[in-house]
């Protein structure tokens, strides 16, 4: 019984880091994956350097982008966009 009251604590401990810090980190991990396996062509993003562009090609697991008004492509790795900025409005019309 003594056993039970040492490790109730411990237990109760890693049951709440669990809860408060591993699963919304999980959670937001999938959330960043979707939103990358959801760019399309046509897309605004932002790269994780902070560079802006449109999407103009994808390629597994690159991604190109144009920027700029002289319109220069990069390519960059699909992991490396932050987040989209504008969802490209052409498909839903």
């Amino acid at each position: 019984m003594d056993l039970i009251y040492q490790l109730g604590p411990i237990l109760l401990m890693l049951v709440l880091f669990y809860f408060m810090l591993i699963r919304p980190q999980q959670k937001k991990q999938k959330e960043t994956q979707s939103m990358r396996d959801g760019v399309k062509n046509g897309d605004e993003v932002v790269t994780i350097g902070g560079i802006y562009g449109t999407v103009t090609a994808i390629k597994d697991e690159q991604i190109t982008i144009q920027v700029g008004a002289d319109k220069s492509r990069f390519v960059v790795a699909k992991w490396a966009v932050g987040s989209v900025v504008k969802k490209n409005e052409k498909e839903n019309a």
